[in-house]
Formats: structure tokens, sequence, C-alpha cells
């Protein structure tokens, strides 16, 4: 668990120094660094989207991504994961905001903050080798590039990234804990699917900060995880 708690550490130092350089940032800047920050988002999950998809030399790759993206975004629907992340958000927000105006981007922050540190391969590449291997590497890696993105979001939406540690604990934690028994669940092309669909949330979740769209991307949460079964599926089907 030593990578899991290097990386927390990371953006819980991220939010400090985020927070010490926003008392020097106006409104117009901060807003400018929004975009900033939103156009790096969005690079992020195009290339991760298209180092992904580099090597569909057939539809079968292609069919699991479509599919587990649908299906996702019909059960997240369902179960409405959106609307409970957010009021799990909202709740938050007036436990810790005094006299909250209505302005508060606290609950926002919570949700894109947990995006941006949960989703993407490194942290399942990552939490999986320290599990298994007990190589904290990547994690480590990831925790540097988690505490610079921390210090810009911090400047731009405020702390609410903070409560996003919890989540990553969580998320991290368990497939470090989890890691030997799901490991063979996890082949390369499974992990190469899961990162594909991550870097479309990413892609939605800039979208969303530059104003462009109202996604609730965390309805499309449980698409990241169905490759897992439609991979050998798919692969069965059209053998």
């Amino acid at each position: 668990m030593l990578g899991v708690i290097i990386n927390c550490a990371a953006v819980i130092v991220g939010v400090a120094l985020g927070l010490i350089l926003k008392k020097f940032i106006s409104k117009k800047l901060g807003d400018v660094l929004t975009i900033a920050l939103a156009l790096c988002i969005l690079y992020i999950g195009v290339s991760g989207a298209l180092e992904n998809t580099a090597d569909f030399k057939t539809g079968e790759k292609l069919i699991v991504m479509i599919v587990a993206t649908v299906l996702g975004a019909i059960i997240g629907t369902a179960i409405d994961i959106d609307g409970k992340i957010m009021r799990l958000g909202k709740f938050l927000e007036r436990k810790l905001v005094k006299n909250p105006d209505g302005k508060s981007t606290l609950a926002l922050s919570f949700v894109s903050g947990t995006l941006i540190l949960c989703v993407g391969a490194m942290g399942v590449v990552g939490s999986l080798d320290a599990g298994i291997k007990g190589d904290n590497s990547t994690l480590i890696a990831k925790a540097i590039i988690d505490l610079v993105s921390t210090v810009v979001f911090v400047a731009a939406y405020g702390a609410g990234i903070l409560l996003s540690t919890a989540s990553l604990f969580i998320y991290e934690g368990s497939l470090v804990l989890l890691a030997k028994l799901i490991s063979p669940l996890l082949s390369a092309t499974v992990v190469t699917e899961m990162s594909a669909v991550g870097s479309l949330l990413i892609i939605m979740l800039a979208f969303n900060m530059l104003g462009i769209t109202k996604i609730k991307i965390m309805n499309f949460i449980p698409a990241i995880f169905l490759p897992i079964g439609l991979c050998p599926l798919v692969e069965l089907v059209l053998k």
C-alpha cells in the first residue's frame, strides 16, 4: 500500500500548494487556468484514446469499446451513479462550507477530481504491480503527475479535490489488495480496453470543463470495468 499512500500524500501536498497560489490568482486568471487545465485534460484523454486504439487491427477491440461504453451508460443511468455522487458532494458541501450561497464548487470539484485522479491506466496497472510484485514505481510516477495537476486544479476550482483523496485511496487500495485475485482476468487486451474507455471519460470531463457539454460522466463509470467480461465474450463469439 506504500504507493497508494504516496499517491494520496502527493494530492494533499498539491492541494496545499494550490491553496497558497490561489491567494495570488485573480478571477480572470482563474478562468484562464480553468481553460488551460481543461485543454490539458482533453489532450490526455485524446492521446490516451489514440494510444490504446492504435493497434485495433480488427473490429474486435472496437466492438468491445463501443458495447462497454453503451452498456456502461445504461447501467450507470439506471443506478443514477452521477446523482448519488453529486448528492454526496452536496452533503459534504453543506457540512464543510460555511453559509453556502449556491456558488460553491466543492461538489463539482469533488466529482471532477475523483475522475481525474482515478480514471486512467496508471492507476490500474500501478496498483496491480504493487499488489502482485510489490513494485510501486508506477504509482509513484502517477503521484508526481497528480501533484502537478492538483496544484493547477485547486488554483482554478478550489480545494474540493481534497475530498477525492478518499476516492483515490479506496480505488487504488482495493485494486492492490485484490490484485492477486483479479490479475488473471486482466490481460493486456482487457487493460488496454479499460484504458481506452477511461480516456473517453477524460475527454467528456474536458468538454464539461470547457462548458461545451453537461454530460453526467459518473454514469459512465461502469463502462470502464465491463471489458473484463466483454473481451473474452467477444473473442469467443467472433471465433
